[in-house]
């Protein structure tokens, strides 16, 4: 039953954050020390629990996804030209995390650097949205190689826990000139292939742990992140209409500040 439970909290956990710029990685490394939920096994569990998220994506996009079948003229984010900009966007953070994961995960997985990348991750979507140019690029087919692959370099940022794959690609969007809801659901499109890849990586390095007996476990997780990611990128759609990111961003700052509290006071490990 405890397991169940865990399941559920980080099962909500990754659903509400993967796709909003707060960093569902920095979440579930806090909420994992909070819940005595660490380890290998925790590790593959919250790698897993990513598929259900992603699929919750793909099923709200299928229209989207199905324009991006090789039949469909290539026009836009349709066709080979929508694949091809999406792996552009993909490929470097495929090739620096295949070079550092290992490294990043032995170093960074901790407490105090998800306070760190919150922190630095706030600031940059205050940055943004006091720098950020006139919206020239009001929906999808408008961006272009250009756009793809600065997009996909500033998401390599995002290997540093807490600093949100989300916040980089939003941002550096709406650096280029995207409005605000081109540029989430570009990342929203841009987060299939790249957590999909690594997911299915870090899934078959860490299959070792893993038990007949943790299936329920890992069904309620993959189910609980699918509900709860719908219910997100649904929403935060909604919000991006009447608001800007500044709220995320004053979010990061607190719980940055908020979290460096408790691990100097020993309340979470750092």
């Amino acid at each position: 039953m405890l397991d169940i439970l865990r399941a559920i909290v980080l099962g909500v956990v990754e659903g509400l954050t993967e796709f909003v710029p707060v960093s569902s990685t920095g979440h579930l490394i806090v909420a994992g020390h909070l819940l005595g939920y660490t380890g290998e096994k925790a590790a593959t569990f919250e790698i897993f629990i990513q598929l259900g998220a992603i699929l919750a994506v793909a099923v709200l996009y299928r229209e989207r996804l199905v324009r991006l079948m090789p039949t469909t003229p290539g026009q836009g984010l349709a066709g080979r030209r929508g694949v091809a900009l999406l792996a552009l966007t993909t490929l470097p953070a495929l090739v620096v995390g295949g070079m550092a994961g290992s490294a990043i995960k032995d170093n960074l997985f901790n407490p105090t650097t998800v306070a760190i990348g919150w922190g630095i991750g706030g600031l940059a979507l205050h940055g943004v949205e006091r720098f950020r140019p006139a919206a020239t690029k009001t929906h999808l087919g408008a961006l272009g190689w250009r756009d793809a692959l600065v997009v996909g370099l500033i998401q390599c940022l995002a290997l540093w826990p807490g600093v949100s794959r989300a916040a980089m690609t939003m941002g550096s969007g709406m650096l280029l000139g995207a409005d605000r809801k081109t540029a989430a659901e570009y990342s929203f499109l841009a987060a299939m292939p790249v957590l999909t890849a690594a997911t299915v990586f870090d899934l078959y390095d860490s299959r070792g742990p893993l038990k007949g007996s943790d299936l329920p476990m890992f069904a309620v997780g993959f189910a609980v992140a699918f509900a709860a990611a719908w219910i997100a990128v649904r929403f935060f759609l909604g919000l991006l209409a009447t608001m800007t990111l500044r709220p995320f961003g004053w979010y990061r700052i607190v719980a940055a500040t908020l979290l460096l509290l408790a691990i100097s006071a020993d309340w979470v490990p750092g």
